[in-house]
């Protein structure tokens, strides 16, 4: 009645923002996302106890207000006469700083309590109860290059191609290491009733992701770094333009886009990402890596450096 997880947090390289379903935890676009490698999360999940109530411990300390949304997903995957659990989670990465601890911290736990049940689900349908949790964890569950569709009355994804076949790297450049200010699914909201930028945003999102596929499938760096950027300036301009305004930049993410662009100049392979945070991601071919991550190591206001390629997808390391 017990079972260990590991999964990776996953980088969106066309992002979704917004939600066409808040209750059910719909995307209101489809999003293409990779899977990183050395980050990760561990989560255990002991469905054998007798306690009064979910107790959940983050790093060793309890973490009370993450609580009612791990329970709501347990309650989810394994109905709500279930046995109480003692959850444990651990990642080497700070968490709710814009670096998708939730896609991890969620793909994990649903492999994890699924394992402890003992229920035999597919990882379409893990994936799905993850993605009601978090939008994002539903690509935790796969590796390589992930699309998330945003079809029909569920989340759908599909595996575009694996970690191996295009082993990109990502340097990602740790600018501030608290909590946002504003977690993602709230700022959503805002934004898509207050944006004028947001209904362009659906419209145009298919476009991106055309483009994004080509250019996976012809292992297109150059293309793929132009539509990625392109669509992740687009995300934070809805953003900006809300009210109020949501920032999450700090000066030192505008300081790695400037090392990116003299990266860039300079004949770099390399091109930048962010999410909803202020942590700068840049993507690089394998002979770039290491001079990318010098140079942004270097950058005025970057507090840590990490550095990933392309991993696997959320699996089930322990089970008793």
């Amino acid at each position: 009645m017990r079972a260990t997880a590991i999964a990776q947090p996953n980088i969106a390289l066309i992002k979704y923002w917004g939600k066409r379903d808040v209750v059910r935890n719909l995307p209101a676009v489809g999003s293409i996302s990779i899977t990183l490698s050395e980050l990760q999360t561990q989560m255990s999940v002991d469905l054998d106890t007798d306690l009064p109530g979910d107790v959940l411990l983050v790093n060793g300390g309890e973490e009370p207000r993450f609580l009612p949304r791990i329970s709501a997903c347990l309650n989810d995957l394994l109905g709500e006469q279930r046995s109480f659990a003692r959850i444990s989670s651990h990642s080497n990465f700070p968490m709710a700083a814009g670096l998708a601890s939730s896609a991890s911290a969620f793909s994990a736990l649903t492999m994890a309590a699924a394992g402890a049940a003992d229920l035999s689900l597919s990882t379409r349908e893990l994936a799905r109860i993850a993605g009601r949790a978090s939008g994002s964890a539903a690509r935790s569950l796969y590796g390589g290059f992930v699309e998330l569709k945003n079809d029909g009355d569920s989340i759908e994804l599909e595996s575009l191609m694996d970690a191996e076949s295009w082993p990109l790297q990502v340097v990602l450049a740790i600018t501030d290491t608290g909590r946002k200010e504003t977690g993602s699914t709230e700022a959503m909201e805002i934004s898509r009733k207050t944006s004028p930028f947001y209904d362009d945003w659906i419209v145009r999102q298919a476009t991106d992701l055309d483009a994004a596929r080509t250019a996976i499938e012809q292992r297109d760096f150059a293309g793929l770094a132009a539509i990625a950027e392109h669509n992740c300036l687009k995300m934070h301009s809805i953003m900006w333009a809300s009210r109020p305004p949501i920032v999450y930049w700090k000066a030192a993410t505008m300081r790695c886009l400037q090392t990116v662009r003299r990266l860039q100049g300079e004949g770099r392979s390399v091109f930048f990402t962010i999410d909803a945070g202020p942590q700068v991601k840049a993507v690089c071919l394998p002979e770039d890596t290491e001079v990318v991550r010098e140079a942004l190591s270097t950058t005025p206001g970057v507090k840590q450096v990490m550095t990933s390629g392309l991993g696997a997808g959320a699996r089930l390391v322990k089970k008793t």
